[in-house]
């Protein structure tokens, strides 16, 4: 194990900093599992972390970062030992404790998960909190009940990352998929990760929206919010479901509870952040088969080295990203 190693740092002394420093195991927190970190991803909230006024990062210097995976180098709890293969997100990792986007990491065991054998690290990458959240969508509105017999599923912010693993998980599992986005120079993008059909953002969100639409979607997953939400709830058939998982539109929306007492609607809120492990577990175990798509490396995920990550990180606050970008700290 090196004594030494390369980490992206924010730092606010006397004006706000992104850099690569060296750093030694002895600057990160003192924790149960000391992780040599193969791969990270790139979150919008990671984009937040890499701004002064991004509200996400509160003290100084720190490693952002929500998303991590890797190897096991030192172990101080029985749950794990050196050598296995992790995969650790949410919870405090990249916010208020030293995050992914490091050579090494140390963390609670408690927020750690086994990597499936059926997934290598890069691939738990393309993944991350917002595949994560993705399978958090699908498997919810499974349970309602929702086959792809009962009609359209609607993908809103369909290039992000929760969306556009999203397509690819509902594709694989024989949904019609019916992609929302408003970048049309992404609809071969789309129409290969199996959307059926592409339409608009404007298409989804009109200016005039009655109380109840002509009913459309059988389900819905809404990774923008805002006003958009409250268009998209007018339009599901009766008994469907919306899993809310996103904000990127805003936090306010405008509805009636007509779709609730007339048409049975189900609103969905989807937390990845405080998901309980054994859910996690069983997700992350579903991720790695059922619900893998073939198009995870080939199409979803992109990589970019440590050098290369500030840049991503603007990027995905300039909404000039798709699908998912992975984070290589392997040396070279």
């Amino acid at each position: 194990m090196e004594e030494d190693f390369r980490a992206l740092v924010v730092d606010k002394k006397k004006e706000f900093s992104v850099s690569i420093k060296t750093l030694s195991l002895e600057d990160l927190p003192e924790d149960d599992i000391t992780i040599e970190v193969a791969y990270s991803s790139v979150n919008y909230k990671d984009g937040l972390a890499s701004i002064p006024n991004g509200k996400i990062v509160k003290n100084y210097p720190f490693i952002p970062g929500i998303d991590l995976a890797g190897t096991v180098v030192s172990s101080n709890n029985n749950q794990f030992k050196k050598g296995d293969k992790v995969i650790a997100t949410s919870y405090d990792i990249g916010v208020s404790h030293f995050g992914g986007f490091s050579e090494y990491a140390r963390i609670k065991a408690d927020w750690i998960v086994p990597l499936p054998s059926n997934l290598t690290l890069k691939e738990s990458m393309a993944y991350g909190t917002a595949g994560f959240t993705a399978a958090l969508s699908v498997d919810q509105i499974q349970k309602y009940n929702i086959l792809p017999s009962s009609g359209d599923i609607l993908v809103t912010g369909a290039t992000g990352g929760v969306g556009s693993t999203a397509i690819a998980m509902l594709s694989k599992l024989g949904y019609n998929v019916v992609a929302s986005t408003g970048k049309k120079s992404e609809y071969n993008y789309l129409k290969n990760l199996g959307a059926s059909e592409i339409i608009s953002r404007e298409e989804v969100n009109p200016e005039k929206v009655k109380p109840l639409e002509k009913q459309r979607w059988s389900a819905a997953i809404d990774t923008v919010g805002g006003e958009t939400l409250g268009s998209i709830l007018s339009s599901i058939k009766y008994g469907g479901v919306i899993a809310a998982c996103g904000n990127t539109s805003g936090i306010n929306f405008s509805t009636t509870v007509l779709p609730f007492i007339l048409r049975s609607i189900n609103l969905l809120g989807i937390d990845s952040v405080n998901c309980p492990m054994s859910v996690r577990k069983s997700l992350w175990s579903r991720m790695s088969q059922e619900l893998k798509p073939e198009s995870l490396l080939s199409n979803i995920g992109e990589e970019v080295t440590l050098e290369e990550l500030p840049e991503a990180l603007t990027n995905i606050l300039k909404g000039g990203t798709r699908g998912r970008t992975i984070v290589s700290l392997k040396t070279p």
